[in-house]
């Protein structure tokens, strides 16, 4: 029951968000829930193995050191402006066979 009730009490907040984001013309826009923000790391791109709840901050393989929160916030606005500027999905690419992914793009070379 207090499952139910915490899913409807999100499933609400996401409406209202939705409605003053359409009121103001912006966007909302819903990451899967198991996209690996925390544990992507926002300098390179790698992905660290399994992270317990516990780890607070965390180095990477290149260097870089990440607070695991403000690392998520980096990794969720850049899956979120990918959406809205290339139309790319944020979910894994097994889910949506032949998608667009959120990762960076080749641009492709013309010739002279």
């Amino acid at each position: 029951l207090a499952r139910a009730i915490s899913d409807a009490a999100w499933s609400r907040f996401r409406s209202m968000l939705e409605y003053k984001a359409a009121w103001y013309g912006r966007e909302v826009i819903a990451v899967d829930r198991f996209f690996p923000s925390s544990r992507l790391c926002s300098a390179c791109g790698a992905l660290a193995e399994s992270m317990p709840l516990s780890v607070r901050i965390w180095t990477c393989a290149c260097g870089a050191t990440h607070d695991r929160d403000a690392n998520a916030a980096k990794n969720l606005l850049a899956a979120g402006l990918a959406v809205s500027v290339c139309g790319a999905g944020v979910r894994p690419q097994r889910r949506t066979p032949g998608g667009q992914s959120a990762t960076k793009q080749k641009t492709s070379q013309r010739e002279p």
